[in-house]
């Protein structure tokens, strides 16, 4: 774990509210009248959510911002219970549901606050979310590199590639299907394929990685099936030089985008999608789909040139690869890949990134 030292914080601030809850009165004699007292409850606990959102995301890199936000709006509600609960056998205090009410919202304030990071790039990485192994087992067979296949009707060029390179490893930059949300009832046969794929690359011992790109929601649950899955800033592979990510992120002019993507994979957009009826999802997923096509076409159209190359220039001695520009483009030691949307596959072999041959 990084920096265990930053529990503290939370710890304090659980502790003090504990302290003031079993006071009958504030101290110095402060009286709150409502619904003042109802702004200082929604302060301590949208704090206290934000103390264990920043400790959560600062000590582990393996919960995605839904669940660890799931994690602690629930903890942060439960704990408003047992604190009114509390209450009632204090002298002088007394329960009151909307205290609690206050509690939860004031939680779910400081979820939203841990969130402004998303506007600003260099906090990013502690957004993003990582699990498995960032180190094949050998480093010296090709990594065959796809970025943005977006399939729909058919795995276009994976069946060909793989016949053609069977020793080689393969890393996904993002977007391999026009939208894959990794829900049950929200899949397709064509994706469903693809998991089977790769089982079957791994079990002929060969590395399989993904990293998310902007068509890709909740995937974490087949986290498991890949040798290595993650999502936002920090992707690389040790001891070969290589950093990535799929690039969505990068263009830091792209506010509305930025809030999109927050939003798109909150706690509250994966509880809407896991209580809707399967056609209903299914639906959903077709109007993404769509929405997806046209969203900020105005930075679409120009590749960011000044942020890809500021983006690279934070993995000084490092090949630095994303997706999502659909155009291949070089900028120090930066590269975007082409689209891969028919077979264009390209391959990192001896430190170098350069087309695969078919």
């Amino acid at each position: 774990m990084r920096r265990p030292w930053i529990w503290a914080l939370p710890a304090a601030l659980l502790i003090v509210n504990v302290w003031l809850s079993s006071q009958s009165a504030l101290p110095l004699g402060v009286e709150l009248a409502h619904p003042l007292d109802w702004v200082a409850h929604a302060t301590e606990f949208a704090a206290l959510a934000l103390a264990l959102e920043v400790a959560i995301r600062t000590t582990s890199r393996g919960l995605p911002v839904y669940r660890r936000h799931l994690l602690i709006f629930a903890l942060v509600s439960l704990y408003g219970v047992t604190d009114e609960i509390h209450q009632a056998f204090v002298p002088g205090r007394s329960p009151d549901v909307l205290d609690w009410v206050a509690d939860t919202l004031g939680g779910g304030l400081g979820l939203v606050l841990s969130c402004l990071p998303l506007l600003h790039r260099r906090w990013l990485l502690t957004l993003g979310w990582v699990r498995g192994r960032a180190r094949r087992p050998d480093p010296a067979r090709p990594l065959i590199l796809v970025a943005d296949p977006h399939w729909s009707g058919e795995l276009t060029g994976l069946a060909a590639a793989t016949a053609a390179h069977p020793e080689a490893d393969w890393l996904f930059l993002g977007d391999t299907f026009e939208v894959w949300v990794g829900l049950p009832g929200m899949e397709t046969p064509l994706q469903e394929a693809f998991l089977a794929w790769v089982d079957a690359r791994r079990a002929q011992g060969r590395w399989v990685g993904l990293w998310l790109g902007n068509r890709d929601y909740f995937l974490d649950r087949h986290a498991r099936r890949f040798d290595l899955m993650g999502e936002g800033l920090g992707g690389g592979l040790e001891g070969e030089g290589l950093a990535f990510e799929h690039g969505d992120l990068i263009n830091t002019a792209d506010r509305k985008y930025r809030i999109w993507n927050l939003v798109s994979r909150s706690g509250p957009m994966w509880l809407l999608a896991r209580l809707l009826p399967r056609g209903a999802a299914r639906k959903l997923a077709a109007r993404l789909e769509r929405a997806l096509a046209t969203t900020n076409r105005a930075y679409k159209l120009a590749f960011p040139r000044e942020a890809f190359r500021a983006a690279a220039a934070e993995h000084p001695g490092l090949t630095f690869l994303t997706g999502h520009f659909h155009t291949q483009e070089v900028e120090a030691n930066g590269l975007a890949l082409p689209w891969a949307h028919e077979g264009r596959f390209m391959v990192w072999l001896d430190g170098q990134v350069k087309p695969l041959a078919p």
